[in-house]
């Protein structure tokens, strides 16, 4: 083989490797047709476990309580929509039993990029009924979730703040479907 044509055959591999790795990274973005891009302030810190965000605006009456696997109790306490196209879900996850409860592996979802980050609340959703469209916890540019993560051993009646940052549905959406595996859906409403 000349050096010649080898040369023109690596240069033609790494044009196909580039042009599949945009057309990837152009079906992954797609979804909401917003050309608006998330606030930067919303990614999640390089620690062990990112802290929740500060619930302001939070109702006096919660948006939702799920009664979840092993005792598991989580109250939503808002959604609201944000400038940056996310909509950001606070709440609190509490162990209502007795005994103490290993936080289920399976509320990360089944992601293989969200579970290398450990335990999170990675396998949340939103669904829009009315748009037909499901939107998944969104990530930071290391593929960590936009939630709360390194989430502990919570001993009997411990609780401990959670939040999740999803893309936002159009703004006539105002009431989507809130699911946590393990946690029955419920119908929350997004403020903002």
């Amino acid at each position: 083989m000349s050096i010649r044509f080898t040369a023109k055959a690596r240069r033609g591999m790494v044009a196909l490797t580039a042009a599949a790795g945009l057309v990837l990274g152009v079906a992954g973005c797609g979804g909401g047709g917003d050309d608006e891009k998330p606030d930067t302030s919303a990614s999640a810190t390089k620690d062990d476990g990112s802290e929740p965000s500060a619930q302001e605006g939070q109702a006096e009456e919660p948006l939702a309580e799920l009664k979840g696997p092993q005792s598991l109790f989580l109250q939503i306490t808002s959604a609201k929509r944000d400038s940056g196209g996310f909509v950001t879900v606070n709440g609190t996850l509490k162990n209502d039993g007795s005994e103490t409860v290993v936080v289920p592996s399976n509320l990360s979802g089944n992601e293989t990029e969200i579970i290398k980050n450990g335990s999170s609340l990675g396998g949340a959703t939103l669904v829009d009924p009315k748009g037909k469209k499901r939107y998944y916890v969104l990530r930071d540019t290391d593929g960590r979730p936009l939630t709360t993560i390194g989430l502990p051993t919570l001993k009997a009646g411990e609780s401990v703040p959670v939040f999740m940052q999803f893309p936002a549905p159009p703004a006539s959406t105002t009431e989507v479907g809130f699911q946590l595996p393990g946690f029955p859906t419920a119908t929350i409403t997004i403020s903002g």
